[in-house]
């Protein structure tokens, strides 16, 4: 068992456990600073934890090449602090009080606080991408432009004549799928593998890193308070319409007016809160959304088809399941 799901295999597992526990060490070291402030805030995320999705991808990747490189440890450090560097400034962004369970840095700082202790973390990625080589530094700059493309899009918003839904999932593909798909080109390359593989690796991240984001908004409004850490319904509270949000609102027939009007802002209040969370529960847009993680999810699935038949390639087929059936 490694980050709440099954390898299916336990030398597998037992050897992903050790290199992640590396990973974790390496990345404690990276964040330090001869400032100690800096330390202190960059460790605020690091400390809380989280799933290491990004990294124990990089791991498995390179389960089809030298998987004992220890470039392939650095690559799964990089992606990782490129990951929360961007939480830093997601939740300056959204206003949020809390990340993790924990307090947020921006609620426990303040703004620029925040925003430069993210910056701090993209400069200590690059620092080791720099001894990585310059194929590397490229992959990362152009994911690192898809990333600010997809949050400047969430922002503006779909076109006037856009497709609301369509729009969603291509932002989510730039924000979440950019940097899971650079974690399986990162784990294969410097593993030594074949282009092929690395390709096919790439493309598989892609699409689980939609299927990843498309659950995780799911287990924002389904999870009871407490069950994933989080409290359930923020992004409905905060007015930020996820996939269910946008198929109900797309598809709303006769009864649905005032789950519309609901939805068309944010809900501090607790009463209107609970009566949209209800609303929204019941209606058959969350099962579609679910159904539409499990596509991104099959897609995934298949691209492996053309990787050698090994306990990764098992494992990350078993990823595909879990991704999309987690309650945390």
């Amino acid at each position: 068992m490694t980050n709440g799901y099954s390898l299916g295999d336990d030398a597998l597992a037992r050897r992903l456990d050790d290199r992640l526990a590396a990973v974790e060490v390496m990345l404690r070291e990276s964040v330090k600073s001869d400032y100690p402030f800096v330390t202190e805030t960059s460790r605020h995320l690091v400390d809380a934890g989280g799933k290491r999705f990004r990294p124990m991808l990089v791991l498995l990747a390179a389960e089809f090449g030298d998987a004992a490189s220890r470039q392939v440890l650095q690559a799964a450090v990089v992606v990782e602090l490129t990951h929360l560097a961007t939480l830093y400034h997601d939740d300056v962004m959204d206003e949020a009080q809390r990340r993790r369970g924990t307090e947020s840095a921006n609620a426990r700082w303040d703004n620029t606080v925040a925003i430069l202790t993210g910056d701090f973390l993209f400069s200590k990625a690059s620092d080791i991408l720099s001894e990585l080589g310059p194929a590397a530094v490229r992959i990362q700059a152009r994911t690192f432009e898809r990333l600010v493309i997809g949050q400047i899009k969430e922002t503006v918003g779909p076109n006037g004549d856009g497709d609301p839904v369509h729009h969603h999932l291509g932002v989510l593909e730039d924000k979440t799928g950019s940097l899971i798909a650079t974690s399986g080109r990162f784990g294969a390359m410097f593993a030594g593998c074949d282009e092929s593989v690395v390709d096919t690796l790439t493309l598989f991240g892609e699409r689980i890193g939609v299927a990843f984001q498309l659950a995780d908004d799911l287990v924002d409004l389904t999870s009871e308070d407490g069950q994933s850490g989080k409290t359930q319904g923020t992004d409905l509270r905060e007015g930020i319409q996820t996939l269910p949000a946008l198929l109900a609102l797309a598809s709303a027939g006769p009864g649905d007016e005032r789950l519309l009007e609901l939805l068309g802002r944010p809900l501090p209040d607790d009463d209107e809160h609970a009566e949209a969370l209800a609303l929204l529960l019941a209606h058959d847009a969350v099962g579609q959304a679910r159904a539409e993680a499990r596509r991104w999810a099959d897609e995934a699935r298949a691209t492996l088809a053309a990787l050698p038949d090994i306990a990764a390639r098992d494992a990350l087929e078993r990823l595909c399941d879990y991704v999309v059936t987690r309650t945390a």
